[in-house]
């Protein structure tokens, strides 16, 4: 049995050590915050309840495989209270790019349905070939035949842009909407592998879900999973150093043999005693995340998931580039009804606004901020700005973002060569001069969403167990 310290107890952190506590091993988890999830974050306006940090889960079968390899590594049935419900959304989005609106997947009676299917076709097959990207190490043999496939599809059209482009049949705006999807990873499309091409088709075919109450109940459950498996979480315990043998916090002196950290790459630098990097190395971008209690519905026909986009892309990801805000953003907007997904008498809103990470604080009255609000509320149909249906609202900015870690509030940290943006990360998920120090989630590859943050953790552990001995060789299967 050997002693393991986690940073942070966000979800790639729990996550972690509920397999290795499940092993048998010894895990303690220090998170510097009073509360689980890092930046799925539970709060409370109005009375009613919302969460902060990613609204949405892909790829559910990357979560699937958690539970089976936890379920394995304990030898213990997972109960219902251990096990969450996920609601499918209706659509993946619906999409305001200039003069067109879409759904995605694309519907029949829209121009794009046939440009559409054809895009799907190409794309759907790989499905099960990113879920193996993401649950396994891409120099693993059992990723070579997925990796294969994805090269057959992209040829020698490495980046999202370039991949994009040469589909001469593909419309333009069609284009535009699939390409936006990179700012899921807080970069422009040419600074993206083609995978993320392929995200979209794949997301739009399997559906995107949301956890019955919230995203935080992916957080909480693993939670409950780490504690069952006999971890410590230690809430307010800010890692000051580390050593090779030693993390060292305001209250005391935590031993260990290895230690997995889910930090920001910055915040990881800062406890090894490293100095900051550069101000002036690429970022990418960051929010102005807007969540609030509406005192009465938005429209009927206003949907879950709305994604209104800029009608210059390349102005917002230069803007971005230049720490600038930008004339206009790409937008989240996720609606909720009372009862719907959230235990909530009230309906409730996200307004997620693509913002530079500049560590700038913004307010409703900023001059962007409260523009964008305009256009959105114009585009959504409604007869006033929705900061009007406000009852009470919180707001968190690159300013607040910046405490994670990220320079400026980056949400993923510096920007990397293209081929660094997907599972070829750096760094490495283990350190090559420090061998008792692993890296899971944001401290290797922030962006992605939840199935990366899973997938990662899943990975880790098995790499650590397997170099402990007490890991068998039998591989991860995904389930069906």
């Amino acid at each position: 049995m050997k002693k393991i310290v986690v940073l942070g107890a966000g979800i790639s952190g729990l996550a972690t050590a509920s397999l290795l506590a499940a092993a048998g091993h010894q895990v303690t988890v220090l998170e510097a915050n009073d509360w689980i999830g890092g930046k799925s974050r539970r709060i409370k306006l109005a009375g009613q309840r919302m969460d902060t940090g990613p609204a949405l889960v892909t790829f559910p079968e990357v979560w699937q495989e958690f539970l089976d390899r936890y379920q394995k590594l304990s030898g213990k049935k997972l109960s219902k209270k251990e096990r969450i419900e996920f609601v499918k959304l209706n659509e993946v989005g619906r999409y305001f790019f200039r003069d067109e609106v879409t759904d995605l997947p694309v519907q029949k009676e829209h121009k794009w349905y046939k440009a559409w299917k054809k895009f799907e076709s190409q794309h759907t097959a790989l499905t099960g070939s990113i879920s193996k990207l993401l649950t396994a190490h891409p120099l693993d043999p059992r990723a070579l035949p997925a990796v294969a496939k994805m090269a057959a599809v992209y040829g020698r059209n490495l980046t999202t842009s370039s991949y994009l482009k040469s589909l001469k049949w593909l419309p333009e705006g069609l284009r535009e909407v699939i390409a936006i999807h990179t700012l899921n990873a807080g970069i422009a499309p040419r600074k993206t592998l083609a995978l993320y091409a392929s995200m979209t088709a794949a997301m739009a075919t399997e559906g995107i879900s949301v956890p019955v109450g919230g995203v935080n109940e992916i957080p909480q459950t693993l939670f409950k999973l780490a504690k069952a498996a006999g971890v410590e979480v230690k809430l307010g315990e800010r890692v000051n150093h580390l050593t090779n043998k030693q993390a060292i916090t305001q209250n005391g002196v935590y031993e260990f043999d290895f230690v997995v950290s889910s930090l920001d790459p910055q915040q990881l630098d800062l406890v090894l005693g490293k100095k900051q990097k550069m101000v002036s190395k690429p970022r990418s971008c960051s929010g102005v995340a807007i969540y609030a209690v509406l005192s009465e519905p938005l429209p009927k026909k206003t949907v879950t998931h709305s994604v209104v986009m800029p009608d210059e892309p390349e102005e917002l990801y230069a803007a971005l580039e230049a720490f600038v805000p930008p004339q206009q953003t790409m937008a989240f907007v996720n609606y909720y009804k009372p009862q719907e997904i959230y235990p909530n008498s009230k309906p409730t809103v996200a307004v997620l606004l693509t913002a530079p990470a500049d560590g700038k604080e913004y307010d409703l009255e900023s001059p962007w901020v409260k523009n964008e609000i305009k256009r959105i509320s114009k585009l959504l149909g409604l007869k006033k700005p929705i900061s009007e249906y406000f009852e009470d609202y919180k707001i968190l900015t690159p300013e607040y973002f910046s405490g994670w870690g990220g320079y400026g509030g980056a949400l993923y940290g510096d920007t990397r060569k293209f081929w660094q943006s997907g599972p070829f990360h750096k760094p490495s998920y283990r350190s090559i001069t420090k061998p008792w120090l692993w890296r899971v989630g944001a401290s290797v590859h922030p962006g992605g969403g939840i199935p990366a943050v899973l997938g990662g953790s899943l990975i880790v552990s098995e790499m650590l167990l397997k170099s402990l001995g007490n890991q068998d060789d039998s591989p991860l299967v995904l389930a069906p």
